[in-house]
Parts: C-alpha cells; sequence; structure tokens
C-alpha cells in the first residue's frame, strides 16, 4: 500500500526557505547571496538555518552595495553557479538597476543566447507592512519592461516552494517578486508534488461567470475576499493570479475574458503605466467584439507608499475593487 504524505501548512515565508533548502539540496551550484542573509537569516527570516546547514560558501553574507551583489552573482552564473540574490527591501533595488537592465537581461540575445546567466534576483516588494521610506515599492512595471527579464510574483505558500525552484532551475535571469505583506499567510504545501504549472502560466483561482480579475502577488487574497463577498450579492468573480509578470499568459486571461465580457485588472501599484494599462490594451485589441463594457483598472494612487498610518487607504482594498466591479456590471 502506497502512503501519500499529507500537505504540510507552512507560512509563505517558510515555504520559500524550504524551497531554497530543497534548491541547495539539489544542487551544489545553487548559491546564496544578500546582506544579512547568513547568521541573521534575512530581515524576513526566509533564508533562516540554510548558512547553519549549509555553510557560509554557499549562502553567504554580503557587503550593503546591491549594484555589487548582482555584478558579482552575474560573473557567478556567466561561470556555471546559480546564485539566488537577496535584495532586502524592494526600495534598495535601484542601485543594482544598471547591472540588471544594462547587463543580466542583455546577455542572452548579446550573444545569440550562447551564453547562459541563471541568475535569480529576490525582491520583496508592495506594502501593508507599515515601513518606512524605502521599504515599500512596486517596481515591477519597471523589470517587467525590460526585454531579457523573466518576472515573477507568487501569492500562496504552494505557488512559493514550486515556483522559487522552478526559477533557480531556468537558465534565465528572473526577478523573483515576494510580496512582504503576504511572508506570514499559510496555506496548505506538498513538499514532494511536483509543480502543477510551468513558471509562465496563469492560475484560475477562483472560477467565475460576470467578471473576469486579473490580480497577482498580494492582491490574489484581496480579490477573493472581493470574490466571497460579491457572490453573497449575487455576482460571480473569477480570479486569475498571473504568477508570470513577463511574460504574461494572455491566453488564460482572454479565455476567461470572452466568457465573462468583463476585465477588472488590480495591483498596488499607481495605475498610471502599470501592468494593469499593458493588460487592459492586450485585451482590449484581441476581445473586443465580446467585451460588454470598458476595463477597469484598480491601482495605488500615483505618489510613493505613505508614512504607514495613511497606507491602508493607497492600498486597494475588496471595496475598491469591487467598485470597479460595479461599474463594468452597470
Amino acid at each position: 500500500m502506497t502512503t501519500v504524505n499529507a500537505p504540510t501548512t507552512l507560512s509563505l515565508g517558510a515555504a520559500l526557505n524550504a524551497g531554497l533548502r530543497r534548491a541547495l539540496e539539489d544542487d551544489p551550484k545553487v548559491i546564496l547571496m544578500g546582506e544579512d542573509i547568513g547568521k541573521l537569516g534575512g530581515v524576513f527570516r526566509i533564508t533562516d538555518t540554510l548558512q547553519k546547514d549549509f555553510g557560509p560558501a554557499r549562502v553567504m553574507d554580503t557587503p550593503l552595495a546591491e549594484s555589487g551583489i548582482v555584478g558579482t552573482a552575474f560573473g557567478l552564473a556567466l561561470r556555471g553557479y546559480r546564485p539566488v540574490c537577496e535584495i532586502q527591501f524592494d526600495g534598495f533595488v535601484y542601485p543594482a538597476f544598471d547591472q540588471i537592465v544594462s547587463q543580466v537581461a542583455k546577455i542572452h540575445f548579446r550573444t545569440r543566447g550562447h551564453v547562459k546567466a541563471p541568475l535569480t534576483i529576490r525582491l520583496p516588494y508592495g506594502g501593508g507592512i507599515g515601513a518606512v521610506e524605502h521599504h515599500s515599492e512596486s517596481p515591477e512595471a519597471y523589470f517587467a519592461h525590460t526585454a531579457g527579464l523573466r518576472v515573477v510574483s507568487p501569492s500562496t505558500p504552494a505557488d512559493a516552494f514550486t515556483m522559487i525552484r522552478q526559477a533557480i532551475a531556468l537558465d534565465d535571469p528572473v526577478v523573483f517578486l515576494e510580496p512582504k505583506r503576504r511572508y506570514w499567510d499559510r496555506g496548505p504545501v506538498d513538499l514532494d508534488a511536483p509543480p502543477d504549472l510551468p513558471l509562465h502560466r496563469a492560475r484560475i483561482a477562483r472560477p467565475g461567470t460576470d467578471v473576469t480579475v486579473v490580480v497577482y502577488g498580494s492582491m490574489v487574497p484581496t480579490a477573493l475576499q472581493a470574490a466571497e463577498i460579491a457572490d453573497g450579492e449575487g455576482m460571480s468573480l473569477e480570479v486569475i493570479d498571473l504568477r508570470s509578470l513577463s511574460p504574461i499568459d494572455f491566453d488564460t486571461v482572454e479565455d476567461s475574458v470572452r466568457r465573462t465580457g468583463r476585465l477588472v485588472v488590480a495591483h498596488e501599484a499607481p495605475v498610471f503605466a502599470g501592468l494593469g494599462a499593458e493588460i487592459a490594451a492586450r485585451v482590449s485589441e484581441r476581445c473586443f467584439y465580446q467585451l460588454e463594457a470598458p476595463v477597469r483598472r484598480v491601482g495605488g494612487f500615483d505618489i510613493p507608499y505613505p508614512p504607514a498610518k495613511l497606507e491602508r487607504h493607497h492600498v486597494p482594498d475588496a471595496d475598491r475593487l469591487l467598485g470597479a466591479v460595479d461599474e463594468v456590471l452597470a
């Protein structure tokens, strides 16, 4: 009789830790780099105990120099290693922006694919933790706009566990966006099951018939909460978790919109020139005759993340999302 192990309940942060541990176990070329990731285990403790178990040669504390972290990791990737960089906070990534955009993202096209750069850049992003300036930002559109980078973001512990290992195994550079306010959300994780989706595929988090709601990262639980409220009011929302922001699985999005006739896109980042704009434009081009209403976008305001006491007014909640749903149904 075959014994099937029951899923383990983990927080999203603990699932990332488990995924990094598995990657370190499976491939001796995997190394972790970042500020305070060793003995401290990172500011969010995502790498807790990994240096103790794998040693400082594979889980390395680095100087406070993001450009140096990514530049060194890029060189290691070119030499056959699979480095995983942790950028401590989203607002600290900009000193490394030149390395990421000018060097890392270009190598595939510069060499016609002959040179691989299996580099993963972990980036806690978004608000919701009441942090100070430079500690809460949503820079995903910068990276999604940059050809040569894959950009992904898990929303559940199960996806965090599988997607970090999928990202590390790729020969392409990956910006791995971690929704920091969801680090403590808990859910089932099957530590032995293979990934159920390729890294670039979206997931229908909740089927529905009336309105398609496209979200990613920290906004997925918000959309599911909105869908639950809407269900009690006689509206059926189909929630799509993009998972991959570059490339975007437009096939799944468009198939849903053709069935529902309506689309709302929501993200924490400002609405102007955010990912929602690209999704709205693409769906309007490809599903024009199936749309029953204009596409609506919900996002943060065109300001930096505000101080902690005002943050809840800036980050979209279920009420703001449902307001957009009401508009497309009107």
